[in-house]
């Protein structure tokens, strides 16, 4: 596994998938995540099209002038997009690690693999110390990875409209 910085980026790979730090470039591709609606059943729908480009600028600007970083997930066989990764600001403070794939890379293996890269750059090269994940209760499959890659549910929130299950995971390095 590398992990390389550039222009402020990150670029990481996994077995199957490289990682680069979102870029101008990648609108096409991101957006097919925002106006999809089954990849947005649990994050409060699909993003309207007229939308689309003001949140991906607003996501490119946090990626490059924040500590946030959104990467985005292509295989390595053929450069195809498959999802967006994201190490963010959580709305109750730490660091959140949040997750889209299309949906034809669904139960695959690829998002147990991107994550757990993710996981482990996060703590080995970033010093962060826990990690947390938020998703809809709802959403089984979305839990069911998160406790796959170690992470265990801390506590249920009703936030959006939903109940919400709170998940983390230590660096037990530290």
């Amino acid at each position: 596994m590398k992990t390389e910085e550039f222009n402020g980026g990150i670029t990481l790979d996994t077995k199957s998938c490289n990682l680069n730090e979102i870029s101008y470039d990648d609108f096409e591709d991101v957006k097919k995540i925002y106006v999809n609606e089954q990849v947005r059943k649990y994050l409060g729908g699909a993003v309207p099209e007229e939308h689309t480009r003001a949140k991906f600028n607003d996501t490119v600007v946090r990626s490059f002038n924040s500590d946030s970083s959104f990467l985005v997930v292509r295989l390595k066989i053929n450069n195809q997009f498959i999802g967006l990764v994201s190490l963010d600001n959580h709305v109750d403070g730490g660091i959140e690690v949040s997750y889209e794939f299309l949906p034809a890379w669904w139960g695959q293996g690829f998002a147990t693999e991107v994550i757990n890269r993710v996981i482990k750059y996060a703590f080995e090269e970033m010093g962060i110390v826990k990690l947390l994940a938020e998703t809809q209760t709802a959403n089984v499959s979305s839990c069911n990875l998160l406790e796959r890659l170690g992470m265990k549910l801390e506590r249920k929130v009703q936030r959006f409209g939903s109940e919400q299950g709170i998940f983390s995971i230590e660096n037990r390095v530290h």
